[in-house]
């Protein structure tokens, strides 16, 4: 029995009756008519008076010329999330409708072969689609709605509207960034992350297809937003060379790389991961395919460790798998953590390196946007040189399409996939 939507009983503020004129810097003016998403505090040389989150700004040039619109967020270093620039324009429920009617059809080459109401992808991906600090991830028919800002709690019931509009939801859950659920305004909102704030409630996981394999998604409590949509690709190659492979995932969270290893045919796949819960998972996902005779024939075993001391291990008791699969969380967190972050890829290609048989492959990724795709290509050449070893790189990828990056720092995910061949020692035969 259905209950009445929670929705209607948060307590959403409005956003003010005045917008608040803010003038900026020339610099900042250059950036936001660049197509910048974000403007600093210290961009910001004068507002016309304070503002609450969610409180509409418009931002003027020196000349008192219109430059962007956007959402007032006063406690944040990135006191504007910019919706729009260049001319001026009315934010209402119309405009997000639209604009999140363009993001859902961006997606559709999706769809062109697959069963839609199925389907899990990326909606809305935050400032790449235009809306800044929102995410809306869909898994068959719920969309999780993510705020990464406090901001958009002004701006929720048309949003909602408009993401249940365009993708076909029949259920919506809410889920909050750390930031937003310890803010002050949320209490007073009466939201909590995980909350289903239209339709039925959700007592357990909600099943979704990716490339055909059937996974499941916690949308109330899991990471993000339940999945890590944005490795489709990845998994799908994985998928393809993986027959007749022993493969190592580590890092292997909820199992996504496992399974469709397993439906390529791999001979055996060894998932490790530091949570139990995870690798829970990683088993339940392998048993929703196991019509698939593929998977059922291959022999998954899991193990709960730190990755790199699990690899260093497996290297002393000389361990060899055909294909390993290193997918790890970010290490870059911040600017002063760069130098750490290359250093942890640098240790985990070692040791990939070095449980990758002869002719094996290595797929290796990175999910650290402070962290360049060159930087990462390199260092993972640079360790290879050093060991004497070829690497052929057969695949390259990064943004799926429902990831889309429209501005430099949007842009998070690197992956390879290589080919790895040791070069004879001299004197060898």
């Amino acid at each position: 029995m259905r209950v009445a939507d929670l929705i209607d009983e948060l307590a959403l503020p409005a956003p003010g009756a005045r917008r608040l004129a803010i003038r900026v810097t020339p610099d900042a003016v250059r950036r936001l008519r660049g197509g910048h998403p974000w403007l600093y505090d210290g961009s910001i040389d004068s507002v016309s008076h304070d503002g609450e989150p969610g409180d509409l700004g418009v931002v003027f040039d020196r000349d008192r010329k219109f430059a962007a619109i956007g959402l007032w967020d006063p406690t944040s270093p990135i006191q504007l999330k910019v919706l729009h620039a260049g001319s001026p324009t009315t934010i209402d429920a119309e405009w997000f409708a639209d604009r999140l009617g363009t993001a859902v059809a961006r997606r559709a080459p999706l769809w062109r072969d697959a069963d839609r109401a199925m389907l899990g992808y990326r909606a809305v991906n935050g400032e790449n689609d235009g809306l800044p600090g929102l995410v809306v991830d869909v898994y068959a028919a719920v969309a999780v709605v993510k705020l990464y800002t406090p901001a958009w709690f002004a701006h929720l019931r048309p949003v909602v509207d408009a993401a249940i509009a365009a993708t076909g939801a029949t259920t919506v859950v809410l889920r909050l960034a750390r930031s937003v659920a310890g803010h002050e305004l949320t209490e007073r909102v009466g939201a909590d992350d995980g909350d289903v704030i239209v339709g039925d409630p959700i007592d357990g996981p909600v099943l979704f297809t990716e490339n055909g394999l059937t996974l499941e998604a916690d949308v109330r409590a899991g990471q993000k937003t339940g999945h890590f949509l944005d490795q489709r690709t990845n998994h799908r190659i994985v998928r393809n060379l993986a027959r007749g492979l022993d493969v190592l995932d580590v890092f292997a969270s909820t199992g996504g790389f496992t399974a469709h290893a397993a439906a390529g045919g791999a001979s055996s796949v060894h998932a490790v991961d530091i949570s139990q819960p995870t690798l829970a998972v990683t088993e339940r996902n392998l048993a929703h395919n196991a019509s698939n005779p593929r998977v059922s024939a291959c022999r998954v075993t899991t193990e709960v460790g730190d990755a790199f001391e699990v690899m260093e291990r497996m290297t002393a008791e000389h361990r060899r798998f055909g294909m390993v699969i290193v997918d790890p969380p970010s290490f870059a967190q911040n600017a002063a953590s760069i130098k750490t972050a290359l250093g942890a890829y640098t240790r985990l290609t070692h040791l990939a390196l070095s449980l990758v048989v002869d002719g094996g492959i290595l797929v290796q990724a990175s999910c650290s946007s402070r962290v360049t795709a060159a930087d990462f290509f390199e260092r993972i050449a640079l360790v290879a040189e050093g060991r004497a070893i070829d690497l052929t790189l057969l695949r390259r990828t990064g943004h799926d399409i429902d990831h889309p990056v429209t501005f430099p720092e949007g842009a998070y995910l690197k992956a390879g996939v290589w080919r790895v061949e040791r070069r004879a020692r001299p004197g060898s035969r």
